[in-house]
């Protein structure tokens, strides 16, 4: 079908409306007019040409909200008219162990990314959620849970499962203690999930600006990292901290606050990081952890966790041609706590 999305035609150009084909339903197809659709850190760098896998024009988008139009002949889990979901990913090889146990982020064959990257049968470029329509293999279509209200559903489908992923895998259950740096896009949605979680949160942040935002979105303490002697009493005070800092940042501050066996995941940064001693590791069998998104069965199973808890993200509606804008604010951290474009206005910005 023909369809019209913003793109960035370069690293240099600001997104404008874009006229594209998406392909016609395969077999296990289903196809979905995008209602919403989230901004992510990731759409700005992919769309900057930030990380070296950008392929122009590329239609960013990968939190997306939508309604089913049509399906392929094989598919069986919806129907025209169901509220579903799209994340990060589009697909992938199916076969390795990774995808045989639910994780398809860890495709041994890679994943295949919502945008920006080839389709595994065409080598077309994929395209995302900055647009009217998509299509997309059943296995990678999420099921948007009754009760989820859709106009703030988007980021939890990378927001969302970015931090529940690391929450899960780490073992958080009632009482456990965790740290989250950082208190933006990603920061608050771990808390508002280690929170719904039964866990204790704290957030670190080198200021005391956000502590009242903090304890409303469910954290328990606030901890100035810049504050040597709060520093120094936190010491060996958290089982899990997840470190949603977007830029590379110095971790040795934070390692001795691990307790033993403690992790540290890294969910933020892509890319080099300051240096660290490996001296708190050693002393104490601590971890430094990366965290990508989960997988399908996890995503459903974090979308399902946040209907039945009522967690949503916090969120600004934007028309679509308010996303320059945005990107300008978000590199700002002007934004709270994320950006979700209502995917209505297109019509009058395309």
């Amino acid at each position: 079908m023909r369809t019209t999305g913003y793109a960035a035609q370069s690293a240099e150009t600001p997104l404008a409306p874009f006229t594209f084909e998406r392909r016609d339903l395969r077999p296990n197809d289903v196809a979905m007019d995008i209602l919403y659709c989230g901004v992510c850190h990731s759409d700005l760098h992919t769309a900057r040409s930030d990380w070296p896998w950008t392929i122009y024009p590329v239609v960013p988008g990968h939190e997306i909200v939508g309604r089913v139009t049509a399906v392929g002949p094989e598919v069986t889990r919806y129907k025209v008219g169901d509220a579903v979901a799209v994340g990060c990913m589009v697909d992938s090889c199916q076969h390795c162990d990774q995808c045989r146990k639910g994780e398809e982020q860890l495709c041994r064959e890679g994943n295949t990314g919502t945008y920006s990257a080839r389709d595994r049968i065409t080598g077309e470029a994929t395209q995302g959620g900055y647009s009217r329509h998509l299509v997309v293999r059943e296995e990678f279509v999420l099921r948007v849970p009754d009760g989820l209200d859709l106009a703030r559903a988007a980021p939890l489908l990378c927001a969302g499962i970015t931090t529940y992923s690391p929450l899960r895998t780490w073992g958080v259950v009632a009482g456990s203690r965790v740290g989250v740096i950082g208190l933006g896009g990603l920061g608050h949605m771990a808390v508002k999930l280690a929170s719904g979680m039964g866990a204790h949160v704290t957030v670190l942040s080198r200021t005391p600006d956000k502590e009242a935002d903090a304890r409303d979105l469910g954290a328990d303490a606030f901890l100035v990292s810049a504050d040597a002697e709060a520093m120094t009493r936190a010491a060996s005070g958290f089982d899990l901290i997840i470190d949603t800092v977007p830029v590379r940042h110095d971790l040795n501050p934070y390692l001795p606050l691990l307790d033993v066996d403690g992790t540290l995941v890294l969910v933020g940064q892509v890319g080099p990081m300051d240096e660290f001693s490996s001296l708190p590791l050693l002393g104490g069998r601590r971890r430094v952890a990366g965290s990508p998104i989960g997988g399908i069965r996890e995503t459903q199973e974090m979308l399902d966790f946040c209907a039945e808890t009522n967690i949503l993200p916090e969120v600004e509606m934007i028309r679509m041609d308010q996303i320059n804008e945005a990107y300008e604010r978000m590199e700002r951290s002007d934004v709270r706590y994320r950006f979700v474009i209502d995917m209505a206005s297109l019509s009058d910005a395309a």
